[in-house]
């Protein structure tokens, strides 16, 4: 899954620069404060989740490759699915609680890679923000690696749930401080103990506004 070899750094950064083009000539994309998110070490991005469109805007608020979940039968689409992969791309099976791409992500967090995840683990049907899933708060527990929260704008107006897209919707990306986590934070193990991680990132989410 690491970025290794030249044919999967071409598919990526191909990949990148395509998006980022798109994304600013169709929707007027725009990131607020990327220079919050670090160039190296272990980190987690995490932002609500209100379209399709997300993982892809995620990436290129970040000038680092990063690691994705994204459904296992994704990667049974025609010509797409392929070269999933070779994007960072991390197979999750739904239909089961699937552990193993949740320890490959935090293998690779571990070893100084970027993964974003998204809290809320579904995307948003009337545009609030839904409570957050305890997946962040595994990751955190088990890597301490620094979380940047974002938070994304405009995207669903842009590609809602259950729609189509709508093209020249300004979509922006407001990044907020990265929170920092210490071994006195995991108080309590468990479930309980990622529910509530979750929910303080979840929270810092919430807080953040175009005018952050």
């Amino acid at each position: 899954m690491a970025l290794r070899g030249e044919e999967t750094s071409v598919v990526y950064h191909f990949a990148y620069a395509l998006s980022t083009i798109v994304a600013r000539v169709l929707f007027d994309y725009q990131v607020v404060h990327r220079e919050r998110i670090p160039n190296d070490g272990p980190l987690i991005l995490a932002m609500n989740h209100e379209s399709y469109l997300d993982p892809p805007l995620a990436g290129i608020a970040c000038a680092r490759p990063i690691f994705y979940l994204a459904r296992k039968s994704l990667l049974k689409w025609p010509l797409l699915g392929p070269i999933f992969p070779k994007l960072n791309v991390v197979p999750v099976d739904q239909e089961r609680a699937d552990m193993s791409a949740l320890k490959t992500v935090i293998r690779l967090v571990k070893a100084g890679g970027c993964t974003v995840v998204f809290p809320e683990g579904s995307r948003t049907l009337d545009g609030e923000l839904q409570p957050a899933q305890p997946g962040l708060g595994l990751v955190i527990a088990k890597t301490l690696a620094p979380v940047v929260p974002m938070r994304i704008f405009g995207a669903r107006a842009a590609f809602p749930r259950g729609g189509r897209p709508h093209l020249f919707k300004k979509i922006s990306v407001v990044v907020g401080e990265p929170m920092h986590f210490t071994a006195a934070d995991l108080a309590g193990g468990g479930r309980e103990l990622y529910q509530r991680l979750s929910e303080r990132v979840m929270a810092r989410i919430a807080e953040i506004s175009l005018s952050s």
